[in-house]
């Protein structure tokens, strides 16, 4: 296992956005832990919002006085080829669990097991990837939480019988939404915590005007015509295909308008390399539509400067989590239209923070509303961002494991 090095990070900071009574706060929690060690596992430390959140949230949690580390589990393409399947069907795909899958799963989660110092006071371990790593625990010491960051609410069944009973044996678990909780987990220790973002990392604190403007001209995006945006993984869930459909739909009734699909190729995601190559094929010569990923030297600091160029920001899921780019863009005053599904009525609350839809007909009405009446679209964008700022900052999120931990002993 690799341990991720990161940068120290101060609660103070962030005193001015969220109050001095909120930091006093999480002082005040973590005095009650202070010494305390906590370790996060997952399947990457790059791509997608977990890796996002723990890069912000480990070095609060130190600031805060536990001692927290944050380890990567080693895998072949074929293990993440498994989890892949694991991910896909726990929401809702219809495939084979095969017995070569559940060998492969269990032997890389025992080789990592294995390579793990469990003398920890908490271990919490995001998502399925390594959730049955807790089956070759060697000490009883350690609490452990399973914080599941996907939408189970609808899962192969199959694959979550298979992972129940090594998830029975957490002393806690996290989902983001209460109905995504299943049984037999129902009424056994539940916390129900919403995922966050940072304001004052790159991806999310402000930019001058020049950033913004020389970031587009960079990337050939033009900066007087209409821009749509959608922040997400090239994944079938989040719908790639259908977001340029509606584009093209929106096109045509108003013209120049572009379409900027921006991710993060994520390291335990080897699928994404192929609907990286259908999303490019179904743009096809079109270049007003922008496929902007890490492989050209996006970085937090370009999606930042991305969204906030945006007139409307788009997350268009069939499955969503969370989706923290809908909070990531809402920050920035941006409208959002959204998919009405998993956590994104969370974030985009109905004709005040921007508009749910479901379907494409719905989308495209939605999104040339918002072209079409900036005033009203600014509005929305404000109150977007205050949404943001009561519910979904880091420091919410930090307050609430740190309370966790603290039911735990």
């Amino acid at each position: 296992m690799t341990t991720v090095s990161l940068k120290d990070l101060s609660l103070e900071d962030y005193a001015e956005i969220v109050g001095r009574e909120e930091i006093d706060e999480i002082f005040a929690l973590g005095e009650k832990l202070t010494g305390r060690s906590v370790l996060h596992v997952n399947s990457t430390s790059y791509g997608g919002g977990v890796a996002e959140i723990l890069r912000r949230l480990v070095p609060l949690m130190r600031d805060a006085g536990l001692r927290t580390e944050w380890k990567v589990i080693q895998g072949d393409a074929k293990f993440f080829g498994v989890t892949k399947a694991f991910h896909n069907a726990l929401q809702g795909k219809d495939m084979t669990l095969t017995d070569d899958m559940k060998q492969v799963y269990l032997q890389r989660n025992e080789l990592n097991a294995n390579a793990l110092d469990f003398d920890y006071d908490y271990i919490v371990i995001h998502d399925t990837q390594p959730s049955a790593m807790i089956d070759y625990r060697d000490s009883a010491r350690a609490k452990w939480v399973w914080r599941c960051h996907i939408d189970v609410s609808q899962p192969n069944m199959r694959f979550w019988k298979f992972l129940e009973p090594f998830l029975m044996k957490y002393d806690a678990s996290i989902f983001s939404l209460d109905k995504y909780v299943r049984s037999p987990l129902k009424g056994r220790n539940v916390a129900i915590i919403s995922p966050s973002i940072d304001p004052l990392s790159d991806k999310n604190k402000p930019l001058s005007m020049d950033v913004i403007l020389n970031t587009l001209r960079r990337y050939d995006v033009k900066s007087d015509r209409p821009i749509i945006s959608q922040v997400a993984r090239f994944d079938p869930w989040k719908d790639p295909l259908g977001v340029i459909d509606v584009y093209r739909m929106i096109r045509k009734r108003m013209g120049e308008v572009q379409l900027l699909l921006i991710a993060s190729m994520a390291l335990d995601d080897p699928e994404g390399w192929v609907y990286y190559e259908r999303t490019a094929r179904h743009a096809g010569e079109d270049y007003d539509i922008h496929l902007l990923t890490d492989l050209v030297g996006v970085g937090d600091l370009e999606v930042n400067a991305f969204q906030r160029a945006s007139h409307v920001g788009m997350l268009k899921s069939i499955r969503e989590g969370f989706g923290l780019s809908v909070s990531e863009t809402l920050w920035k005053e941006v409208p959002v239209i959204g998919g009405n599904v998993g956590g994104i009525p969370l974030q985009v609350i109905d004709g005040e923070t921007g508009f749910l839809v479901n379907n494409p007909e719905e989308a495209v009405e939605k999104t040339l509303h918002l072209l079409e009446h900036r005033e009203a679209a600014s509005e929305l964008g404000r109150k977007g961002k205050q949404h943001v700022k009561e519910n979904f900052l880091i420091t919410r999120h930090l307050k609430e494991y740190l309370k966790l931990f603290l039911s735990l002993n």
